[in-house]
């Protein structure tokens, strides 16, 4: 199992960019006061169908051709599982797919949310082909990263530019903590 969310997150959206999303909405959601942490990653890729979604949580399941395993969704689905959260999978073919993983805040077991600044850092720079709509919210505050709106002002000047990379960084490090006094989650 990956030792933190926010690398279950990197490994889900990989999904997504192989399924050849060209969006790719992912939001992570505290409140504290409901004793949740949600994440919710939302894709217009290829889409599965119903026997694949079905399918999906089984490790020995993979549509992969280079491996035979797929531990991805079935660890996530497990980390969130395990603190009595929820997970759920919806999925239509040529429309996309949604997982969305609830998980007890305050359980011991759950695992920490982890750098999800880097990790939505990295989807964004090493994918600029993707639009990427990036949400954290934190008992009622929130802020939202939108790569399409970033193209507008940039006009060109790719994403993975070193001062747009760092922009990057800087914003979603600097609106975290505002947004949840610099919580350790």
């Amino acid at each position: 199992m990956l030792p933190e969310i926010s690398l279950n997150i990197l490994d889900i959206a990989q999904n997504s960019i192989r399924a050849e999303a060209d969006l790719i909405e992912i939001s992570v959601l505290v409140d504290r006061e409901a004793d949740s942490l949600t994440v919710i990653i939302n894709d217009d890729g290829c889409g599965m169908t119903a026997e694949q979604v079905a399918s999906v949580e089984d490790p020995f399941f993979t549509t992969r051709s280079t491996r035979k395993i797929g531990l991805g969704v079935p660890f996530f689905r497990m980390a969130a599982l395990i603190t009595g959260g929820t997970f759920e999978i919806t999925s239509e073919v040529s429309v996309g797919t949604k997982v969305k993983a609830v998980f007890v805040l305050s359980h011991i077991d759950r695992m920490p949310l982890g750098d999800i600044n880097s990790s939505i850092h990295t989807l964004i720079t090493y994918n600029t082909g993707i639009d990427f709509v990036y949400t954290y919210g934190f008992d009622g505050a929130s802020f939202t990263l939108d790569t399409r709106q970033m193209r507008e002002i940039l006009g060109g000047v790719p994403l993975d530019s070193p001062e747009v990379s760092d922009y990057i960084k800087e914003y979603l490090d600097e609106n975290k903590k505002e947004t949840d006094g610099g919580a350790q989650l």
